[in-house]
Order: C-alpha cells, then sequence, then structure tokens
C-alpha cells in the first residue's frame, strides 16, 4: 500500500504551511517525519489522512488517486500526541468502536480486541473506563483502536510525547513490532533524532514546510544532503563555523588548523561551512584525528550518563557532548578535542560537499 505526495501545497490564509513537496513513502517499515514544532509534520499527516485537502497538487494510495475522498471513505487510522479516548465508554468499547462503525459482528469484535489487548498487555483492564487509567495505559488504548481496524494506512502523530520517560522506552521499543507483517504503510512523526534512529526505516526531514531529504534513516544521519538536513537531525545542535581549505588542510579561526583526509583532499581551495555534530567533540581525544580546541565554559550539564558542556569558540558558542561525568567550571577555559574525520563541509548554498 503506497502513499504518494505528488507536488502538494497547502495554503491558509497568505501563509503557506507546506510548500511544493513530492515524496512515496515506503510500504513496509516506519516512514518518520522529523522536524521541530511547526515544521510541519501534522498538516502533511492530515494532507494524507484526507482530514486536510491540499491547495494544490494530489494525494495518491494504492495506484489511485484520493485528493478529494474523505477521511470516512478512507481505511485510516490516526494516533495523536494527547490520549484521545472515549471517557464514558470502557477500554473494551473504545478498541472496538470502529470494528461497530464498520458494522462487524460481535464474534469477530470480541475476537479482535482481545487480539490486540493481549498483544497491547491491555487484557486486564478492558472493562476500565480511561479516568481509571494511567497515561501509559491510556495511550496504549488509542494505540489499540487504530491496531485493530487494520487501516491500510497507519498516522502516528508524536504518539509518545506526553509518557514519561520509561513507558517511551517501552513502547518505543515495542512500536516496530506491534505493526510488523500487518501489511499497513504507518507514518510516525517526531522532534527527536534520537528516536528516529531508535526506529529506523525511513525518515523525511522537515523544516518550515519543506521537505529537504528522504530516505534510509541511517543513510539520511550519516550524509545529510545540506546544512538544513544536517541541523533537523541533530540534538543538541550541530555545531557550525566557517573554515577555509588551503592546499590539503583546514584552517579554522586563523590559528586551528588539521590536514585534510584523502577524500577531501581534491575539494577546491577555499570558504566552505564546517558541521560537526557535538557528541564528535569530547573532553579526550577519540582518534589519531582529533584536533585540539580550547574554549571558555559558558553552561555545563551533567547526567548520570553524560555530560554536556556549551562553551565559547571564538564568537562562537559550541556544544560538546559526552559520555560519562566531565566536570568544567563555568567560566574556565576547556580543553576539547574534535574528531575532524567526523567533519562535514558544505558549499556556498549550504550543500554537502563531504561527509
Amino acid at each position: 500500500m503506497a502513499l504518494e505526495l505528488r507536488d502538494v501545497v497547502k495554503r491558509v490564509g497568505a501563509e503557506t504551511h507546506i510548500h511544493e513537496s513530492s515524496l512515496t513513502l515506503e510500504e513496509t517499515g516506519f516512514n518518520i517525519l522529523l522536524g521541530t514544532t511547526l515544521a510541519g509534520k501534522t498538516t502533511l499527516m492530515q494532507l494524507m489522512a484526507g482530514l486536510e485537502r491540499p491547495t494544490s497538487g494530489e494525494v495518491w494510495f494504492n495506484g489511485n488517486n484520493v485528493t478529494g475522498v474523505a477521511v470516512q471513505k478512507r481505511n485510516v487510522s490516526m494516533v495523536h500526541q494527547q490520549f484521545i479516548n472515549y471517557p464514558n465508554l470502557s477500554v473494551f468499547e473504545n478498541i472496538a468502536s470502529p470494528l461497530r462503525v464498520a458494522r462487524m459482528s460481535r464474534a469477530e469484535i470480541d475476537k479482535r480486541v482481545s487480539q490486540v489487548a493481549d498483544l497491547l498487555k491491555l487484557s486486564p483492564l478492558l472493562k476500565r473506563r480511561p479516568g481509571e487509567l494511567s497515561g501509559g495505559q491510556q495511550q496504549r488504548t488509542a494505540l489499540a483502536r487504530a491496531l485493530v481496524k487494520d487501516s491500510d494506512l497507519v498516522l502516528l502523530d508524536e504518539p509518545l510525547a506526553n509518557l514519561d520517560f520509561k513507558l517511551r522506552e517501552e513502547l518505543r521499543d515495542e512500536l516496530p513490532r506491534l505493526f510488523e507483517g500487518r501489511g499497513s504503510t504507518v507514518v510516525y512523526a517526531t522532534s527527536e533524532p534520537t528516536e528516529a534512529l531508535l526506529l529506523g526505516g525511513h525518515t523525511a526531514t522537515l523544516h518550515e514546510g519543506r521537505i529537504s531529504q528522504y530516505g534510509e534513516t541511517a543513510s539520511v544521519y550519516r550524509r545529510p544532503v545540506d546544512l538544513r538536513s544536517a541541523r533537523v537531525f541533530s540534538d543538541p545542535p550541530i555545531n557550525t563555523a566557517r573554515v577555509v581549505k588551503q592546499g590539503e588542510r583546514f584552517v579554522l579561526h586563523e590559528r586551528i588548523a588539521w590536514p585534510a583526509q584523502a577524500e577531501r583532499r581534491a575539494m577546491p581551495d577555499g570558504p566552505y561551512t564546517l558541521g560537526i555534530r557535538p557528541h564528535h567533540i569530547t573532553p579526550k581525544p577519540k582518534s589519531d584525528e582529533a584536533v585540539r580546541l580550547e574554549g571558555k565554559v559558558l553552561v555545563t550539564e551533567l547526567s548520570g550518563s553524560e555530560s554536556v558542556i556549551h562553551f565559547e569558540l571564538q564568537d562562537e558558542t559550541w556544544v560538546s557532548q559526552s559520555h560519562g561525568i566531565h566536570a568544567f567550571e563555568v567560566g574556565a577555559h576547556a580543553e576539547l578535542y574534535m574528531d575532524a574525520g567526523r567533519c562535514m563541509y558544505f558549499g556556498q548554498n549550504e550543500e554537502l560537499i563531504a561527509a
């Protein structure tokens, strides 16, 4: 069941919410929409579902133009980050509601609800009402309602955003398994790059209503087509600075230099934008290609498993992210090491030159 957007545009008044976009989703695995708040993820999902009609362009599903087809006539399920359940119905009736609308027999409804309740560990809770459930149980109920329908298209709009950390981890691990082999095209929206990497599949990066890249998640992460995609797929934000290639070396701020790797020596001399993710800047060198940096510590964030250091490098604020606890005093000068082998270089139009 392939879903395709063809030159889709969505305007509301004078504002363009989705700029002209074309996208063909994968039929199996997760299709992830990755972008910050207001990037256009929810609007794209509403267009896919038929809740909104594009201003121009077409939506195709399974070889049919469904642009003008109402959502009620499509086999679509959507789960939002808010727990949307019917408060006066039991868990069983909440899950069964789309099946009743489809006028299925009582026996078939009982069978399907029982199967999906077992899958999502809701069987002991079927007689309860949503108000008697925890947040995680409510979201499981909403997911069960999406699964029980056996929809051709399942849209998950940041479904784990309002759950606590432990529940998010549990459900995130379960989700790919829940949809495996069900024959549904699954679209999952998130603002968290880490979540996209954990879910795998394919990812579309969105920024201000534009799709900048789509491909296998790991590939989009490792080789963004441009600086916009790299920024979307980096948390904490990717560090950037202007560098100059001079012969067989790169120079940063006129005093920090390192040799160009063999595959980058053919790049023409001149200015580029350097991009380096925070976890490739660490308090200790990780490779022979480590480049020493020194900067004034502005902020430190320590947790049980990692250290994040915001530091001033010339007139720019950079971020280091590393495993373990590394104590630095705010205002002090820190010695940090950049893995030059992990640097990305972007050209005049912010296109990727080398990664």
